[in-house]
C-alpha cells in the first residue's frame, strides 16, 4: 500500500516564513533580514498576524531566526567570494534563498534536502507563483523517518564531494538524537577541505535568562503536542567539543550575543534575539 505523502509545509517551516515576513511588515527598519517569498508560498489567511504565534510574546523568537537567517546568507555570500560552488540545505523547509538571491544562487548550485510530502508540495507552490525551479536548484527528498540516507539522495541529485561546500542546518538538532546529529557532523566533516557547517543548537533550558525561560517551555510543550518533541541540547563547550571529536579542522561558537551586536546594535524598538536559547556552531574542514 502506498503512503500517502503530506502534502502541506511543516507548522514550524510555515511558522518560520512567517516570522521572516512579520520582520518586514512589523518591526522598523533598518530590516535584519527581508524575506516576504515565504509568505506568499505559504499564503495564509488575511488575518495571519492574528496567529497566537505571531503575538508580541514570539518576538525575541523572531528575532533569533532573522538573525541566524542573516549570518548564513553572509557566511554563504563570503564562501562564494571564495571560490566555492555548493550549498546543501539541510532540512530546507521554505527556505527562499534560490528565490530571493538568485543572482548569488546562480553562482553555485543549491541542494535543498527535505521530507518529500512536503517538499512536493513546496515545489508545487513554486510552479504556481510563477517562480519555477531553476537549474541551479535540485530538490532533494529525503524520508528521514523510513531510514532513508541523505547522503546518498544529495549525491543521486549531483553533489560533487570532491569539491567544497557550505552545508547549513538550522532549527533541526533540536529534534534529533545526539547520535544521529554526530552521524551528520561525520559525514560533513569528511567532504572536501574548505567545506563549512553552519548548525544551530539549543542550550540547555536552565542556561537561559529567567525571563525566557517560559517562552522556551511553551514552544517546547507546542512542539511535543505537534509531535516533534525537542530531544537534544548542548552546551556550547559540548558542541564545540563534538565537533571536534567528529573530524573538523576549526569548530567556533556563534553566540546569539555576538549576532546581536552584529545586527541589532542601535535598534530603537529593543529587537534582539534571546541569549543562551538557540545558538550557532560554525565548523570547517
Amino acid at each position: 500500500m502506498t503512503q500517502t505523502l503530506k502534502a502541506e509545509p511543516e507548522n514550524t517551516a510555515a511558522r518560520v516564513a512567517l516570522w521572516r515576513a512579520l520582520h518586514v511588515q512589523a518591526d522598523p527598519p533598518p530590516h535584519v533580514f527581508v524575506d516576504e517569498v515565504g509568505l506568499k508560498l505559504v499564503a495564509p489567511p488575511d488575518d495571519w498576524q492574528q496567529r497566537p504565534d505571531m503575538s508580541p510574546f514570539t518576538r525575541p523568537f523572531r528575532a533569533s531566526i532573522i538573525a541566524r537567517a542573516r549570518f548564513i546568507e553572509d557566511l554563504v555570500t563570503d564562501k562564494v567570494a571564495r571560490g566555492v560552488g555548493q550549498y546543501v540545505i539541510l532540512g530546507a523547509g521554505l527556505d527562499t534563498f534560490a528565490q530571493r538571491r538568485a543572482e548569488l544562487a546562480a553562482r553555485l548550485v543549491v541542494f535543498e534536502i527535505d521530507q518529500p510530502g512536503p517538499q512536493a508540495w513546496k515545489r508545487q507552490r513554486l510552479v504556481q507563483l510563477g517562480l519555477g525551479v531553476p537549474p541551479f536548484l535540485k530538490l532533494v527528498p529525503v524520508d528521514f523517518e523510513a531510514g532513508d540516507a541523505w547522503w546518498e539522495r544529495l549525491t543521486a541529485a549531483g553533489f560533487d564531494a570532491a569539491e567544497p561546500a557550505v552545508v547549513a542546518s538550522t532549527g533541526v538538532s533540536m529534534y534529533l538524537t545526539r547520535d544521529a546529529i554526530t552521524v551528520t557532523l561525520r559525514q560533513v566533516a569528511a567532504l572536501a577541505p574548505g567545506s563549512t557547517l553552519a548548525m544551530s543548537f539549543m542550550l540547555p533550558i536552565e542556561m537561559a535568562d529567567a525571563e525566557m525561560r517560559p517562552m522556551i517551555e511553551r514552544a517546547m510543550a507546542g512542539a511535543k503536542a505537534n509531535g516533534t518533541p525537542f530531544i537534544s541540547f548542548f552546551t556550547p563547550a559540548e558542541m564545540l567539543a563534538l565537533g571536534r571529536a567528529c573530524g573538523f579542522k576549526d569548530v567556533r561558537h556563534v553566540s546569539a550575543a555576538s549576532l546581536a551586536e552584529r545586527y541589532f546594535a542601535g535598534r530603537s524598538d529593543g529587537l534582539r534575539p534571546p541569549d543562551n536559547a538557540e545558538e550557532l556552531v560554525v565548523a570547517t574542514t
